[in-house]
């Protein structure tokens, strides 16, 4: 799992998170997975990116999630280099021998429709590209949900969690083998 603050469970106590609920999930449910969560509050795809080849030579995982890209689009960071540092993760992912699970993400409005719309065409381009596992919005049963984000407007609180991981589940669950 490498992610940001969604995945690191900002505000959050660990257990709360859905990262912990998944690795809670996968056992109930009899997969021998265990999660490792290389994710990092603020993180960018430049910066996920840098971390990666570390995370996959020491956790050698079976499938990688990426959940990145929000901060680079709050940041208004070019598409194009946020699009390249994905890429580069999904190929490093692969040649280590992991699924990839890519989790779109969606950025408000008012940075223009050509950025918004540009933004989520990255998330859908490269799974259909790479024939990826994909949810296209990661936050779509919660993002205007009352009681579902903090006070900061951003992130989800302990409530969304269990919602988060219903929404990604349908997508991780056919790489799941037990």
């Amino acid at each position: 799992m490498v992610g940001d603050s969604i995945s690191a469970g900002y505000g959050l106590t660990a257990q709360e998170g859905w990262v912990a609920l998944l690795q809670n999930r996968l056992k109930s449910q009899g997969y021998g997975y265990r999660v490792a969560n290389a994710s990092v509050s603020g993180e960018t795809t430049t910066g996920g990116l840098a971390r990666l080849p570390r995370a996959l030579s020491v956790h050698r995982p079976a499938i990688v999630i990426l959940e990145l890209g929000g901060n680079d689009g709050l940041r208004g960071l070019p598409l194009e280099t946020s699009r390249a540092n994905l890429e580069r993760m999904i190929a490093l992912s692969k040649d280590a021998g992991a699924q990839v699970l890519l989790l779109g993400m969606k950025i408000p409005p008012n940075y223009g429709a050509r950025y918004s719309v540009g933004f989520e065409k990255v998330f859908r381009d490269l799974a259909r590209q790479h024939r990826l596992a994909f949810e296209p919005f990661f936050l779509s049963k919660i993002a205007l949900e009352p009681g579902m984000i903090q006070a900061d407007g951003l992130h989800p609180t302990a409530k969304a969690q269990p919602m988060m991981l219903d929404t990604m589940w349908p997508a991780l669950k056919p790489l799941l083998t037990r």
